[in-house]
């Protein structure tokens, strides 16, 4: 424009904007759209096999509207898929915990807690989620393996044989001479 200032409305005379190309952006860096857009598009990457695209789209869309259930709950699922366990929990735990009947959230939050060791704050949501849906395969699948965990780390099926994964040698107790007793260093 001549007169220095830039023109917001696309740039064309008569104030229409362009058409074709690539949408204008609010912020740099910023996806086109509105939280909508970046909702639907997350969803759809996520469904792709594209998790950490979704992560980036959906956070985004969490970040502008952080009370959306329904965004927080595909953001968990995401960084779940993305391997970003501890993220993922984070977003399930919100949406479990503001409404504490969604059995999908409960059972996110279980797997994600499982993922990250915590096999009692695992078995817990996932026991609600059976609670709520006892015809979900997949849910009741994910607290037997929590709870089969539990139990072997309690020692339930017997002590851990050598090699097993989790066996830890057991500590002997010392002789003076720094060997296990019974054994003879000088032989």
């Amino acid at each position: 424009m001549e007169d220095g200032q830039e023109r917001v409305d696309g740039g064309v005379p008569g104030g229409t904007p362009p058409t074709g190309g690539v949408p204008a952006q609010g912020r740099p860096g910023e996806p086109a759209g509105d939280v909508y857009d970046w909702f639907r598009r997350g969803a759809k990457l996520l469904a792709q096999g594209h998790p950490a695209a979704a992560e980036q789209l959906l956070a985004r869309a969490a970040e502008a509207e952080p009370h959306s259930r329904s965004i927080r709950e595909a953001l968990a699922r995401a960084q779940f898929d993305a391997g970003s366990y501890a993220a993922a929990l984070e977003n399930f735990r919100a949406v479990a915990l503001a409404d504490p009947s969604d059995d999908y959230a409960q059972f996110g939050w279980g797997v994600a807690a499982a993922r990250l060791g915590d096999f009692e704050t695992s078995a817990e949501h996932l026991a609600l989620a059976v609670a709520m849906r006892p015809e979900t395969d997949h849910y009741r699948s994910a607290l037997r393996q929590t709870r089969a965990t539990l139990a072997a780390r309690a020692g339930a099926f017997g002590p851990l044989l050598p090699g097993a994964p989790g066996y830890r040698e057991p500590n002997l107790p010392q002789q003076a001479g720094g060997g296990p007793e019974g054994v003879d260093d000088d032989a």
